[in-house]
């Protein structure tokens, strides 16, 4: 089955995004027909810097490589390198109702947050559809919350194919359920947005640092603790192997245990897990020309793809004939 997945280049990857997408992402790729891009058009929705858009891309695109990105395998590519996909954009938005787009909480939640209510952020769910649509996706790999995403894009398409006949394949959500979410340093959901997050590659001393600050509650070192309630467990549950975490379990229930203890095992755990992918990605960054043509090749691929399926939708509208 095709696989297909977007992440926006907003700045370095945090093991948030690593734990809860990319690895569960690159997992499918032994089984699956994988199409991942990196989504710089939705990035624009925020009004980035310029100078940061280009960078975050190669960011970005070196941070999957060297995290276990197969390139012979999977297709892999810049968003705007693929322009298909805003003309198919305009004609899904061509039939799209504005009271789908206005019962979306994407929107609604990213206003919440500071950002401009901008044209772009509102018809945002139109653009996803049509990354999604224009490569005959047949899986998307989202979070349990993030099941409307998905349910858009198949309202849109049945509406389209509706109205001009089966050229839209229908996509069906592939739930991520095997990791909870990813608490950052302050406990909320890891999130730039945030600012809490402890990003993959920066420098060792600074993760340790970071993992020190984790928020825990004030029970004393004698007392017994909820690993279910900890910051610090939870990230145990990543990166510890299922002996010794049962045995940071049974520390924590029994009590003489303090949390400065278990941060700094969390540290060195977390640390030894990305020594080879930061190794490799040291190798990358010397040879940035070998991540711009993998971009490249990939581009290259996917508008084989999107032009077939954007050839289809046009005549079925009405253009070009």
């Amino acid at each position: 089955m095709r696989v297909l997945s977007g992440i926006q280049p907003s700045g370095r990857l945090h093991i948030g995004n690593f734990f809860g997408a990319m690895r569960p992402q690159l997992g499918l790729q032994a089984e699956h027909d994988c199409f991942y891009f990196i989504a710089d058009y939705h990035a624009l929705t925020s009004n980035p810097d310029p100078a940061d858009v280009a960078q975050h891309v190669l960011d970005v695109a070196t941070d999957y490589i060297a995290l276990g990105l197969d390139v012979q395998k999977t297709v892999f590519w810049r968003q705007s390198d693929v322009p298909e996909v805003t003309e198919l954009t305009w004609l899904l938005s061509c039939i799209t109702p504005m009271g789908l787009l206005q019962r979306c909480t994407s929107y609604k939640d990213k206003v919440a947050l500071g950002l401009s209510p901008n044209h772009g952020l509102f018809a945002y769910p139109v653009l996803q559809a049509a990354d999604i649509l224009i490569y005959n996706s047949d899986l998307v790999p989202v979070g349990a919350d993030q099941k409307q995403h998905i349910e858009v894009t198949r309202d849109i398409a049945i509406r389209f194919n509706n109205n001009y006949g089966e050229i839209l394949t229908l996509p069906r959500p592939y739930i991520i359920e095997s990791v909870a979410v990813v608490p950052g340093l302050d406990g909320q959901k890891m999130s730039k947005s945030y600012g809490n997050t402890i990003e993959i590659f920066e420098p060792e001393d600074s993760i340790e640092k970071k993992i020190m600050k984790i928020v825990t509650d004030s029970t004393p070192l004698e007392e017994p603790k909820d690993p279910e309630s900890c910051n610090v467990f939870a990230l145990l549950k990543l990166v510890a192997s299922a002996d010794e975490l049962a045995e940071w379990e049974n520390k924590y229930r029994n009590g003489g245990t303090g949390y400065g203890e278990a941060k700094e095992r969390l540290a060195e755990l977390m640390i030894d897990y990305f020594k080879p992918f930061r190794q490799k990605r040291a190798e990358l960054e010397g040879n940035i020309d070998y991540v711009k043509e993998v971009l490249a090749q990939g581009a290259e691929r996917a508008r084989a793809v999107a032009a077939e399926t954007l050839a289809g939708a046009r005549k079925a509208v009405g253009l070009g004939a």
